[in-house]
């Protein structure tokens, strides 16, 4: 009877292990995840954040700082400014110009965002119920629409209420309102009030309309579903599915649209300056008239950074009022 002989693998017990050809050495551990990666990353984005705060932080240090000085145009000129604390401030506040300013800002806001939410709402829903085809041409309209430049969509509506070349008095007068003959938009504070709106409106329904759509997409059908068997009417489901769904996303348009609406300092300079009178002067155009009217750059400043701190405010107030309905409904 033959005898098999097994070999045994030689144990590498205590022994160390030899590299394996064609290599140098043994492989070399991974890095670990709490070990530094070095400066190339921070290197990577060193520039972005150079940018960004040359272009966003700087002019606004430097707004904060002229504002708390004596700065006109001899201080332009010279760089001699002379640190005079508060009192620009003072001096704003005091002015009753400034608080009607203020308040017609707000009502510019509010009627501005108002519109902005409720139209781009209804939009979204209509075009969620659209086939593909309409789907496409309403779409493409908005977008359309947004992409054109706010000095070319200003141009456009000056010449749509011009006094005697636009459409608007022809269609008007055509239909038999004679009074509407020549008939001087611009020169009436609640006609130029109620354009500027209509303006800043279709410029920003377009965008609102697209991102509550884009968010409306992402709403499960089976909660549609659920609802439709629960009796629920179009009304109470937008209400009790689709809302509080789509919460933060209404919470981010809104933000936008208050940003919005607050800096539409173009559309209002290039087609009234802020007038008749002080008709359509809001914040930005009081800022910008005050540092060039009188030469006033440190009230203008000023003016300025209480535009930052209300527009900060209305924000935070609008962000807690959500934050607490959350909580509540959790």
């Amino acid at each position: 009877m033959s005898v098999i002989r097994e070999r045994t693998a030689p144990t590498t017990t205590g022994r160390r292990a030899l590299p394996l050809p064609g290599t140098s050495g043994p492989p070399s551990r991974r890095r670990r995840s709490g070990e530094p990666r070095g400066l190339w990353p921070y290197a990577l984005i060193a520039p972005a954040v150079g940018g960004m705060l040359y272009l966003l932080v700087y002019p606004l240090l430097r707004a904060v700082l002229i504002s708390l000085q004596d700065f006109r145009l001899r201080q332009l000129i010279t760089g001699d400014a002379e640190f005079v604390g508060l009192r620009n401030y003072r001096t704003l506040l005091s002015d009753p110009r400034f608080w009607e300013v203020v308040r017609r800002t707000f009502l510019f806001m509010a009627v501005n965002v108002v519109l902005i939410m409720v139209i781009a709402t209804l939009v979204a829903l209509m075009t969620e119920r659209l086939g593909r085809v309409a789907r496409t041409v309403v779409l493409s309209s908005l977008v359309l629409a947004w992409a054109m430049p706010v000095i070319a969509a200003t141009t456009v509506f000056q010449w749509l209420f011009h006094s005697e070349f636009g459409i608007v008095n022809h269609l008007l007068t055509g239909a038999g309102f004679s009074s509407f003959d020549r008939y001087p938009w611009f020169a009436h504070g609640t006609a130029a009030f109620a354009i500027l709106v209509l303006l800043v409106v279709w410029q920003s329904v377009p965008f609102a309309a697209i991102t509550v759509y884009s968010a409306l997409t992402t709403v499960p059908a089976e909660l549609y579903e659920s609802a439709r068997l629960d009796g629920a009417s179009g009304a109470r489901i937008f209400r009790s599915v689709t809302l509080p769904v789509l919460r933060p996303i209404f919470l981010l348009v809104f933000s936008l649209e208050v940003i919005w609406t607050f800096k539409a300092f173009v559309q209002i300079w290039v087609m009234t300056r802020g007038g008749p009178g002080d008709a359509t002067t809001i914040l930005p155009v009081y800022a910008v008239q005050t540092a060039l009217a009188g030469q006033r750059y440190d009230l203008g400043s000023a003016a300025s950074m209480v535009t930052v701190v209300l527009m900060s405010g209305v924000l935070v107030l609008y962000f807690r009022q959500m934050l607490r309905q959350e909580d509540e409904i959790r």
